[in-house]
């Protein structure tokens, strides 16, 4: 499971594993046209917030993510025809994943460690947003 310091990282290397993947699928000069755009939000235990992206076209193997966009849009996000702070203003926060033990995930923080307490208040911190104004 590959994950990223920034959106943007994790929509780079999903759109290249995405044509890597499609490669054998199509022909010609024909253009791969994803479906489905799912993304992932992980808190880890020192704070650190990673994510995990993946295109698909129809049924196939998925990683452990939400649908984020279907269709048209997932095909805007893949022309990078997309705006990163929309995205994550979007991000629903009860789907992010909270990182418990390494490589184990729950969706609430775990608050009996300091870690934990310092990715919950990191979390629940507006700044968090570089290039965001907040009112």
């Amino acid at each position: 499971m590959s994950m990223y310091a920034t959106l943007e990282e994790a929509i780079d290397a999903a759109r290249e594993e995405f044509l890597e993947a499609a490669q054998d699928r199509i022909q010609g000069d024909e253009e791969p046209v994803p479906d489905q755009f799912n993304l992932q939000k992980y808190i880890m235990q020192d704070g650190d917030i990673m994510w995990q992206a993946e295109f698909l076209t129809g049924e196939g193997e998925a990683i452990d993510a939400l649908t984020f966009r279907s269709g048209a849009a997932a095909q805007a996000i893949f022309d990078q025809d997309y705006d990163q702070i929309e995205l994550e203003e979007e991000w629903d926060d009860e789907a992010t994943l909270y990182e418990w033990d390494e490589g184990e995930f729950q969706h609430e923080p775990q608050l009996d460690t300091e870690e934990g307490e310092a990715a919950a208040e990191e979390w629940d911190d507006e700044d968090d947003y570089p290039g965001r104004d907040i009112d």
